[in-house]
């Protein structure tokens, strides 16, 4: 089946579609898709995850289209930020 991941940091935007076998789960498209290698930062554990914008668990299994999403931490003050144009 086909499916898309995304993960995004602030200069850098990554979205993909990969070829997954049936029963696959969100962590089975994570490392098929290689983006731990590509951005060694993204620590499965500590990162929330979903599939188009609504957490899921690692073991969640993914449907044919679906776009699993790698989410980055978001600054405590995020709102207190001065804002760049």
């Amino acid at each position: 089946m086909n499916v898309g991941i995304a993960y995004a940091r602030p200069n850098a935007q990554v979205w993909k579609n990969i070829e997954i076998p049936d029963g696959a789960t969100v962590m089975d498209v994570i490392e098929a898709s290689g983006l731990l290698n590509d951005f060694p930062e993204i620590d499965v554990g500590a990162n929330k995850v979903g599939i188009f914008g609504t957490i899921a668990k690692l073991d969640k299994p993914v449907k044919d289209g679906d776009r699993v999403e790698i989410y980055r931490p978001i600054h405590p003050d995020a709102e207190l930020l001065e804002k760049r144009t």
